[in-house]
């Protein structure tokens, strides 16, 4: 029985280390694909690039983003979702948001969700719905027509990177 789904994955976990352990050394009898070179994946474009999932941002921007969120204090990880630091609450607070007022809403606040195309997570719930908004607000994205992929502005690349030294 899988231990979680996520969309068309089913994601399993061993009874023991030692299967595993013998699962990963059959693993590693099998031929690398193409001789041993490295298959290189695609640059992400359009939609995979930076999109809407739901209310808040995805791709290789939102799951960028996120990481750089963590990485600079703004959120802490657990299991299943993120805990906003001190120096988080100043952060968001910074930019207009009044976290507080976030988490008395009847939705998650701050949850990890699985990015398809990047395989990693991105910032959801109402703390990610907020960092959207105030992408659209201050036109560092737009949204493009009759879809759900974003373009980022020259402004936005720009306020990316002085806010987290993100590289777009």
């Amino acid at each position: 029985m899988p231990i979680s789904l996520q969309g068309r994955h089913r994601y399993y976990t061993f009874k023991t280390a030692e299967v595993a352990q013998v699962v990963e050394s059959m693993a590693s009898l099998l031929p690398l694909q193409d001789g041993g070179k490295k298959i290189k994946k695609p640059k992400p474009s359009g939609i995979t690039y930076a999109r809407t999932c739901y209310d808040h941002v995805a791709g290789k921007l939102g799951v960028s983003l996120t990481e750089s969120l963590v990485q600079y204090g703004v959120l802490q990880p657990t299991e299943k979702a993120y805990d906003l630091t001190k120096k988080g609450q100043e952060w968001f607070l910074s930019l207009g948001v009044d976290t507080e007022a976030l988490r008395q809403q009847k939705r998650s606040f701050a949850h990890q969700c699985l990015d398809w195309s990047e395989r990693r997570a991105h910032l959801a719930g109402a703390l990610g719905a907020s960092m959207l908004q105030i992408m659209l607000d201050n036109d560092w994205v737009r949204k493009k027509k009759n879809t759900r992929e974003l373009l980022i502005t020259p402004k936005g690349k720009l306020e990316l990177h002085d806010l987290l030294k993100l590289e777009i």
